[in-house]
This record gives structure tokens, C-alpha cells and sequence, in this order.
């Protein structure tokens, strides 16, 4: 069988970004999928570094849902106060442990749509503790994704939904959960958006963007 000219490519890519990150993990620090589905949360408009300072004392005093349930909201935004949005995040995070509370006996769903539905939750966030906390396959399509995904000819599309079906087209099932961070990773140290070190990439000749500049 012929495999496509897009998944060769993507495969060529992928490939060299294994070798160039091995290892690759996701950015935020957790023990269990509870801590990941918080600091995921935590992590819009946030970087992952501060959400890891923050998560550090924040799990010292929240080990479960029915732990966040018991402070009142404006204790919470004092405790997540640096990770910006605390107003939203607290009550996401609350509205998220009420279900967790009530429809899971606590625990965190492993399971896809069940994840999809919880309070704070979309689909990239549902990926993230899907692929990273239990091990089904997914792909989480953040920022650097969108935009590596653009410039190393995936796809030519802004929507996250489009980009994540088409990343799941040109991968293999078992690259699904590592696809996000290869790009990720390499998006914050290479392909730095406004200032990408382009004749530092090991994806050089084989990135349109980058043959287009020279």
C-alpha cells in the first residue's frame, strides 16, 4: 500500500524530533491525574513553569476534589492568584470538583467525553489528561501546535478541532500522545514565534517556512 506524500513528511518530521527530544514528557509537574486535570486548568494564558511553581503548595493543601470544595472562593484565588484569570480558574476548578464530587465518586473520569463534559474542561485540556494521566491515545492542540502544525505543512487552519483530526490522520495511534510536546518543546526552544532560530533547526529542509525565508 502507497502511504500518502503528507503522512512520509510527517513521519520524516516526527522522526527527527525524537531523536532531537528524547524523552519529551508534558511541561507540568503531577503525581496523579487529579493534579494534572488541575494544573491543566491552571495553565491557560499561564506559562507551564509558573502553573508548576504554583501547583508545588498548592498540592500540599489540596489532594482532592473534596478539598477545594471545603475553601471558600476568594481563599482560592488567593492561592491561584499568580496564574492570572483566578477569578474564572477558581470557579472552573470548583464547578469541576462539584462534578468530580458528584458523578465520579471523587475521581477523576478515564474516559474521553467524560472529561470533555467536566466544568473548565474543552477538548485540549480533556487530551492533555487523557493521553498524559492515563494513556489514551490523544493529541492535545495548544498554541505551539497550532502554529508548528501551520508552518511545517500539515495543514493550512487555525481551528484546534481541525488541526487535532488532521495530526490523527498523518500519525500513527501510538505517536498521538507525544505528537503534542515534540511540537511544543520545540516551538519553545527553536521555533520561537517572532524570532524562530530557523539555521538552528534540525528540520531545516524540510520546513516550507523555512525554505521560503532563504
Amino acid at each position: 500500500m502507497t502511504i500518502k506524500p503528507e503522512r512520509v513528511h510527517a513521519k520524516k518530521i516526527f522522526d527527527r524530533l525524537k531523536k532531537e527530544y528524547p524523552g519529551v514528557r508534558s511541561a507540568l509537574n503531577f503525581k496523579n491525574p487529579f493534579q494534572l486535570l488541575i494544573s491543566t486548568i491552571l495553565s491557560a494564558q499561564c506559562t507551564d513553569e509558573r502553573v508548576n511553581i504554583v501547583a508545588k503548595e498548592l498540592y500540599k493543601k489540596y489532594k482532592k476534589p473534596e478539598d477545594f470544595l471545603k475553601v471558600s472562593s476568594q481563599e482560592l484565588e488567593k492561592d491561584i492568584y499568580s496564574t492570572g484569570f483566578y477569578r474564572n480558574k477558581a470557579k472552573s476548578i470548583k464547578n469541576c470538583c462539584e462534578k468530580l464530587v458528584r458523578d465520579f465518586g471523587g475521581k477523576v473520569p478515564a474516559d474521553f467525553e467524560a472529561l470533555n463534559k467536566l466544568s473548565g474542561v474543552g477538548r485540549k485540556t480533556a487530551s492533555v489528561v487523557a493521553g498524559n494521566g492515563f494513556g489514551i491515545p490523544a493529541i492535545a492542540v495548544d498554541t505551539h501546535v497550532i502554529r508548528l502544525s501551520n508552518l511545517l505543512g500539515f495543514i493550512k487552519e487555525k481551528d484546534p478541532v481541525k488541526i487535532e483530526f488532521k495530526l490523527k490522520e498523518l500519525l500513527p495511534v501510538d505517536d498521538w500522545i507525544n505528537s503534542s510536546h515534540y511540537l511544543a518543546t520545540h516551538g519553545r526552544r527553536i521555533c520561537i514565534a517572532n524570532r524562530p532560530k530557523c539555521f538552528e533547526c534540525v528540520l531545516g529542509n524540510l520546513c516550507p517556512s523555512f525554505n521560503k525565508k532563504v
